[in-house]
C-alpha cells in the first residue's frame, strides 16, 4: 500500500506514469477512504494508463471491464455456462435415469430433479465477467471500469450496488460480497452526463492535456531517443494544434505515436516537408490536417529556416 502522497507519485513513476500532486493526493486518498476514483477528461490523456500504473505500483492484478453501448449485467458479472451444463447432464444420464427411476409421475420426478438442481447451478458452472472476477479474487485487484458513459444509464444504475457495498446478488447463489475491496478508477470522455449518484460514490479527478512541461517530460521519458531539441519541437507543434479550432485535437498517445515516427525517420529537425508528410499522425481528420498545414505554414510556430519550436 502507499505511505503518502510522495510515495505514491513516486511508485506510479517508476511506472512510468508522471502523476501531477492532485493525481497523487486523489490515488492516496482513494485508497485511505476505500472509495473509487472516477477520472473525467479527453480521450488519450492518460485516464486508462493511470490505472495500468496504479496496478503495478501496487503490484495488484488489473482487472479491465470496456464499456459500450448495450453492456448488461450478464457480460459485465457472470453468465452460466450452459454448454458446460448440457455435457455434464449427457455423461451423467445413466445416473439421471437411475435416480428418477423410482418416480410415480412426472411431476414426481420434476420435484426429485428440482432438489438437485443446486448441482447445475454451481460455481462449478458460472463464468465470471470482469466485476465478478474483481469481487472473488483471492488477491486484490485494480479494477478498471474504462469508459463508462459509453454504457447505458440502466447499466450505470447497475453499479451503485457494486460499488457501494461491493457485493452483488446472484440469484441462485445468494449475496456474493468481496474477499477483498478492489482499487477502482472509472475513467469517462464526457460524451454524456454521469448520474450525481454514481459521482457521490467517487473521488472525482479531472485529467486534462498536459502544459508544455508536463508533455515535454512525458516524452523524454516515453521516448528516449528522440532528442531534446526535436522533442521540445514536437511538443511546441502538438501544443499549437490543441489551441486551433479542430474536430479533434492531438491527444498524449498521438504525441507519444508521432514523437516515435520521428524517430524512425531519422528525423532532425521538424521542418515543413516533415511535418507535412506526418501530420497524419497526429490529426485523424482531412478537414482538420487540411487546416493545420494551412495555419501552420503561414505563420504560427513557423521560424526562420523553415523549422518549428
Amino acid at each position: 500500500m502507499f505511505l503518502d502522497i510522495d510515495d505514491v507519485r513516486q511508485r506510479l513513476g517508476q511506472q512510468q506514469y508522471i502523476a501531477s500532486e492532485e493525481i497523487g493526493t486523489v490515488v492516496y486518498l482513494a485508497q485511505s477512504l476505500c472509495k473509487p476514483i472516477l477520472a473525467e477528461g479527453p480521450a488519450g490523456v492518460g485516464k486508462t494508463e493511470l490505472a495500468k500504473a496504479w496496478a503495478g505500483a501496487l503490484e495488484y492484478r488489473l482487472v479491465r471491464l470496456q464499456c459500450y453501448e448495450g453492456l448488461d449485467e450478464s457480460k459485465a458479472l457472470y453468465e452460466w455456462e450452459y454448454a458446460k451444463q448440457m455435457l455434464y447432464t449427457q455423461l451423467l444420464r445413466d445416473t439421471l435415469h437411475d435416480f428418477l427411476g423410482g418416480s410415480q409421475s412426472l411431476a414426481d420426478a420434476a420435484n426429485r430433479l428440482a432438489q438437485e438442481e443446486d448441482v447445475f447451478f454451481s460455481e462449478n458452472f458460472l463464468l465470471p465477467r470482469p466485476l465478478l472476477t474483481a469481487l472473488t479474487s483471492e488477491e486484490p485487484v485494480v479494477l478498471l471500469i474504462d469508459e463508462i458513459d459509453r454504457a447505458d444509464v440502466e447499466f450505470e444504475a447497475f453499479l451503485l450496488e457494486v460499488l457501494s457495498d461491493f457485493q452483488v446478488s446472484i440469484p441462485e447463489l445468494g449475496t456474493i460480497t468481496a474477499r477483498h475491496q478492489p482499487m477502482v478508477l472509472l475513467t469517462s470522455n464526457n460524451t454524456r452526463e454521469l448520474s450525481e449518484a454514481l459521482k457521490r460514490r467517487c473521488l472525482y479527478l479531472y485529467v486534462d492535456y498536459p502544459t508544455r512541461e508536463a508533455e515535454l517530460d512525458i516524452v523524454r521519458l516515453k521516448v528516449p531517443a528522440l532528442s531534446e531539441e526535436l522533442a521540445r519541437q514536437a511538443v511546441a507543434v502538438v501544443q499549437q494544434l490543441r489551441n486551433m479550432d479542430l474536430r479533434k485535437v492531438p491527444s498524449i498517445s498521438e504525441t507519444l505515436d508521432w514523437a516515435r515516427a520521428l524517430v524512425a525517420l531519422n528525423a532532425t529537425a521538424i521542418d515543413e516537408e516533415t511535418l507535412r508528410n506526418t501530420l497524419t499522425v497526429l490529426l485523424k481528420y482531412e478537414a482538420d490536417v487540411a487546416k493545420a498545414r494551412r495555419l501552420l505554414g503561414n505563420g504560427g510556430s513557423h521560424r526562420p529556416g523553415g523549422r518549428y519550436g
